[in-house]
């Protein structure tokens, strides 16, 4: 991607003065006349969003107003407006509030910059900042990993089934210096992925089910495993989804695309851990071969698994990789996936749940979530809906009773019987804009990732 982050430049770097309303009258009385005076025939306000780009004497820009709003609780991600609302130049930020961290107003910036422009490429120069005093390299790294799980996110099914979700794995372990494995086909059944096969079998040869595994890092180093879905298309299977409800299927590998980007953060700070990411990449497609509801799987760990629906196909996958996981009695097992329509029910698109018994975990995850901005809600492994995935005939089915109805809980709930012992969290992502809005534009977005990052320096630090 485009660098929009700089140490420094050598060409003339505009400031940005960000201002809540509070603050704008004195900014203003402060200042020269002119400016004051073009803020007020503007209507500039400071309303969160806001800019104002300031003239000078000789047409170029003499300074941008950038409004926060009421200010009552700063948020860096607020930041993430402004490139959609400068021309094309170099800025720095010349005044904020104290309480924001440098690094975060330019980690915003650059989230803000993103565009996926595959398939319709649009002029490369953008607006850059300045970022002083900022480990600028820290700040591309992380916005590099995020852009990464966006524009997987945004590629459709065509251009990113499993074998290209494989390709980006393997870039990433050499540029990294990881090992990879992965298995493929029906040598899935040889290694014991049986539940990864049954979902994926059903695909053509060349979109093959696999399985992979990165890992990386010393071995005396705490283990973290990170786990993403990847079902790089979901039809729903023989319980075929609706079209409306199939439309953005391509986005259902955003568990995967978030463990790739998340992996590759943590290689990239070389943190002190040894890391294993485990991405089964399937699709969930329907022939002859597909699995059918009724029904019985194996799984990994030897539990049989009754399928009551296929479309609760993401969370047959999971369940190998997470016994895959538990293999290698991780310090850390963090899963992510786009789970259940039931998890944007009760939060929505912008605030994504995550599951976890580990009272201490999930402290220190609402601990960096604060510090990110990256906004997370816990949610209750609620006991009283375990016995929603009682099956007659297997020792788990994979849609529970509808007494249960909480879908997100009872999903989460049947990924705990596989997941290994210790500290472990699950994340319902959504992985989207539904509503474009400054420096968020419509379709893919990264939710979770900065926050686990920064709660994964702290913890192993």
């Amino acid at each position: 991607m485009t660098e929009v982050i700089l140490e420094a430049s050598d060409k003339t770097v505009v400031p940005v003065q960000a201002v809540t309303e509070g603050e704008l009258a004195a900014l203003l009385d402060a200042g020269p006349a002119f400016v004051k005076g073009f803020a007020a025939l503007s209507e500039f306000k400071a309303k969160a969003g806001q800019a104002l780009v300031v003239p000078g004497a000789d047409g170029s820009i003499d300074r941008v107003l950038f409004g926060l709003g009421s200010g009552e609780a700063p948020d860096a991600m607020a930041f993430r407006a402004l490139p959609a609302k400068l021309p094309v130049g170099d800025y720095r930020i010349a005044t904020a509030p104290a309480a924001v961290a440098a690094d975060q107003i330019a980690l915003a910036f650059a989230l803000g910059s993103y565009r996926f422009d595959r398939y319709k490429p649009r002029a490369a120069e953008r607006p850059r900042l300045v970022a002083e005093g900022v480990d600028v390299a820290e700040v591309r790294q992380v916005a590099h990993a995020c852009a990464l799980a966006r524009d997987m996110v945004n590629t459709p099914a065509n251009d990113l089934g499993p074998l290209q979700i494989e390709t980006i794995a393997r870039e990433i372990a050499e540029q990294h210096g990881a090992t990879i494995s992965v298995v493929a086909g029906d040598d899935l059944l040889d290694a014991n992925y049986p539940a990864v096969h049954a979902v994926g079998r059903a695909a053509v040869p060349a979109r093959a089910p696999r399985m992979i595994e990165i890992a990386w890092g010393d071995a005396d180093k705490p283990l973290v495993a990170v786990v993403g879905k990847g079902v790089v298309f979901d039809t729903g299977g023989l319980d075929i989804k609706p079209s409306a409800g199939m439309r953005l299927m391509k986005k259902d590998m955003g568990g995967a695309a978030h463990a790739l980007a998340l992996g590759r953060m943590i290689m990239a700070a070389k943190l002190p851990v040894r890391l294993v990411v485990l991405v089964p990449a399937v699709e969930n497609a329907i022939s002859g071969d597909a699995m059918r509801p009724g029904d019985v799987l194996a799984s990994r760990k030897g539990l049989s698994i009754e399928v009551g629906n296929t479309d609760a196909e993401g969370r047959l996958i999971l369940a190998d990789a997470l016994t895959r996981a538990a293999e290698l009695e991780p310090a850390l097992t963090l899963d992510m996936a786009t789970l259940t329509g039931a998890a944007r029910i009760a939060l929505g698109p912008q605030l994504p749940p995550f599951y976890t018994d580990d009272d201490e975990l999930a402290g220190q995850i609402e601990t960096a979530m604060a510090e990110v901005s990256d906004p997370m809600w816990r949610m209750p492994l609620w006991k009283g809906y375990v016995d929603a995935l009682d099956s007659d005939v297997a020792d788990i089915k994979n849609d529970p009773d509808g007494w249960a109805q909480a879908g997100s809980v009872t999903a989460a709930l049947f990924l705990q019987r596989f997941a290994p012992k210790g500290p472990w969290a699950h994340f319902d992502i959504f992985a989207w804009n539904p509503r474009g809005r400054p420096g968020s534009p419509a379709g893919a977005e990264a939710q979770a990732i900065r926050a686990l990052y920064r709660m994964i320096r702290t913890r192993f630090a």
